[in-house]
């Protein structure tokens, strides 16, 4: 048995594809990536560490608010046709983001990079997007040449330690979107992206038949305003009120209660509405086969990928992008994963420990303020007691 297990190791080994992989470790960054002359003033890029990171791992930082961010990098051109697709990226919000993009682009090949832009062509969009209210993980794919958001929205990690993000397209066309390692949504590409038409639709030939009844309530008009009806007053003296002890009749009158809406009187009076005995409830078109359905076994598929580009606008600056992976094997995707998980614990452990100390700190400052104010006044003191 555990010769067995060990030789599928091997074969997944043997069959596993690191297409791209960037780590943002050095400087070389700067050789390899290629900032876009799309736009005039672009932000600037920084090989940063998180702040609460104790093993100071860099990756690539925003720095300049209120900016685009245009940025690519190529590389050897792959399909995944027949094979498992994972697109991997750790983002991190230090900053505390109120409005920006944290997501990458899976670019196809002989794209521009000097133009690279928001129009710049690109097979998958992935990542986190948080602008106010607006809180996701974007996951949009190109088919036929459209863009297609996800019809259903994906969570998205806001609090500023850094999470991974991985998007897993399989050839039986299922998916699966992780933050942190965990499952956030899954299920059938062609369910969860409108690429498809319908597999039915509304029979043109069926309409709605003229004599066909949707109004549920009629009025009653048997009905008769019962007698004495119209007699009842909408208001009436109010039968708990009593003459003020101080009150003059001579001087101010003949007292009279005031006046107090009527509980017997009901408004005026309408024919009531029953149910309609010919009501045939809403009508429903007949549904037939889609003769322009055509399943496409190969909505997962992308041929020529061949490059990687962030391009983002954000409000407030500092986003940390690192650990970009592109890879055909689910299970070195989910032990890289793992190491960034176990990055985001440190960077939690690490925070607590300096704000533990900057409240101890504080309350020694505090202490030490206290203790100066009152030796002040005790000298204070001593001299009025010499005067």
């Amino acid at each position: 048995m555990k010769t067995a297990v060990i030789l599928l190791s091997i074969l997944s080994l043997a069959f596993a594809t690191v297409y791209f992989q960037e780590n943002f470790d050095d400087d070389s960054w700067e050789n390899t990536w290629v900032i876009s002359k799309n736009k005039a003033e672009l932000g600037k890029w920084s090989r940063k560490a998180h702040e609460y990171d104790p093993s100071e791992n860099t990756g690539l930082k925003t720095t300049n608010d209120y900016r685009f961010y245009q940025i690519s990098r190529a590389f050897d051109a792959f399909s995944n046709d027949g094979e498992t697709l994972v697109v991997q990226v750790s983002v991190a919000n230090p900053q505390r983001i109120d409005c920006g993009g944290g997501y990458i682009k899976l670019l196809p090949k002989g794209f521009d990079q000097e133009n690279f832009s928001g129009d710049s062509k690109y097979y998958i969009m992935f990542g986190p997007d948080i602008c106010g209210s607006t809180r996701r993980t974007h996951a949009i794919i190109n088919y036929q040449g459209e863009n297609v958001l996800i019809n259903q929205q994906a969570p998205v990690d806001s609090d500023i330690f850094t999470a991974v993000y991985t998007l897993v397209f399989k050839p039986d066309q299922t998916f699966e979107i992780k933050i942190d390692n965990e499952v956030k949504v899954s299920g059938s590409i062609t369910d969860y992206w409108d690429v498809l038409p319908p597999r039915q639709i509304p029979d043109p030939s069926q309409t709605k038949p003229s004599d066909w009844v949707e109004e549920e309530f009629i009025i009653d008009t048997s009905a008769v305003k019962p007698e004495g009806y119209d007699d009842i007053p909408a208001f009436i003296a109010d039968p708990d009120a009593k003459q003020p002890d101080d009150w003059d009749s001579e001087l101010d009158g003949d007292w009279e209660a005031p006046l107090v809406p009527n509980p017997e009187y009901n408004g005026p009076w309408e024919q009531p509405r029953i149910p309609n005995p010919d009501y045939k409830g809403p009508w429903i078109q007949p549904m037939i086969d889609n003769p322009t359905y055509k399943y496409d076994d190969k909505v997962y598929s992308f041929p020529d990928i061949a490059g990687i580009g962030i391009e983002i606008w954000q409000v407030k600056s500092g986003t940390i992008f690192d650990n970009i992976l592109v890879t055909n094997d689910v299970a070195l995707a989910s032990a890289a994963a793992d190491k960034i998980v176990a990055q985001k614990a440190a960077e939690k452990e690490n925070k607590s420990k300096v704000d533990a100390d900057a409240k101890v700190a504080q309350e020694e400052e505090a202490a030490r303020l206290a203790a100066e104010l009152e030796e002040e006044g005790e000298e204070e003191g001593h001299t009025h007691e010499e005067l």
